[in-house]
């Protein structure tokens, strides 16, 4: 089927990438491109926080387009959806398919509607929406976020994801709540995202009526980010490095439990390596790569009724007193 992306027209299909704070998104993101060989993909990320975080760790790049090593593209939304799909269309060399990244609280529906608008409904297919779940944290995030719920309300395939860290008799209760959100839920199973792409990509799910679900759907209040959900982020950036036992002692100590999601490259004294730090509720991972620009810390938390001068000045405590 991806042989020949079957699509009825000339139209960009488009996949949507959905799913609450920490679910695996961006992992997602990743293998479709490793994987998604002979095509070019621009990829779309939408970023909540002042600061540029996901597309860098997508391609350790900081401009608002820019193009991969593999031939596919990525290109950062800033405030308007419609004129980033325009920028993409607009290029010379032809684009064979668009992913768009949401936030970790985004509601998916504003998004899905612009592409079932007048602007942007002659040039491109809604393929489908994809929403991951994260199988360690889903019920409480369920039951205590609209944007989790619409997410899966929406999602025409969900991925239940890092299921090698929960058992099997939580992994069928978790169906078992997603239904009840989303009946008829397609969910597949998986680890790392990593999903045979036949089955996430051109599938066509727009034709079998998720359109017509999307356009049916109540839209009043909708908002690309819940502001009743009381997410905020709070951004941090540094031209000092970070003192690697302080920065250990921060995430130990003195990280607050209403920080759900933290992303950022950080830079350490200790250490000549580019730092890409991912913290998703007390779980962090920090994978090692080499600086392609002048080395600086950049980081973006995000939680609820967060105090950013608390974090600012905390993470500040962190910093060596000298530029290395």
């Amino acid at each position: 089927m991806l042989d020949t992306l079957a699509t009825s027209s000339d139209k960009l299909p488009v996949t949507i990438i959905t799913g609450f704070l920490g679910s695996g998104k961006t992992t997602l993101l990743n293998y479709i491109l490793q994987n998604f060989d002979n095509y070019k993909v621009a990829v779309l990320v939408n970023e909540f926080g002042d600061i540029n975080i996901d597309s860098q760790f997508l391609i350790g790049v900081e401009e608002d387009m820019i193009e991969l090593t593999n031939g596919c593209i990525c290109c950062t939304i800033n405030d308007n959806l419609t004129e980033a799909v325009y920028r993409v269309l607009e290029r010379r060399d032809r684009i064979d398919y668009l992913i768009v990244e949401t936030t970790g609280v985004a509601d998916p529906l504003p998004i899905a509607l612009t592409f079932l608008g007048k602007d942007l409904r002659d040039l491109t297919q809604l393929d489908a929406i994809l929403t991951l779940v994260d199988a360690e944290t889903f019920i409480s995030e369920a039951l205590n976020s609209e944007a989790a719920n619409r997410q899966l309300m929406y999602g025409d395939m969900i991925l239940l994801n890092k299921i090698d860290l929960v058992a099997e008799a939580d992994l069928n209760t978790i169906e078992t709540h997603a239904r009840a959100i989303k009946q008829g839920a397609k969910i597949l199973r998986c680890e790392y995202g990593r999903v045979p792409l036949s089955l996430i990509l051109d599938v066509n799910f727009s034709e079998s009526g998720s359109s017509e679900q999307v356009l049916s759907a109540p839209q009043s209040g909708a908002s690309n980010h819940l502001a009743n959900d009381g997410f905020m982020s709070v951004s941090f950036q540094s031209d000092r490095p970070l003192a690697m036992k302080k920065f250990q002692q921060f995430l130990d100590y003195r990280l607050p439990d209403n920080v759900f999601r933290a992303k950022g490259v950080l830079w350490f004294a200790e250490s000549p390596k580019r730092h890409l730090f991912q913290l998703s509720g007390k779980r962090f991972t920090i994978d090692d790569s080499e600086w392609t620009k002048t080395p600086k810390n950049q980081l973006v938390l995000i939680g609820r009724k967060l105090d950013p001068l608390f974090l600012q000045q905390t993470l500040n405590n962190c910093l060596t007193r000298q530029q290395v």
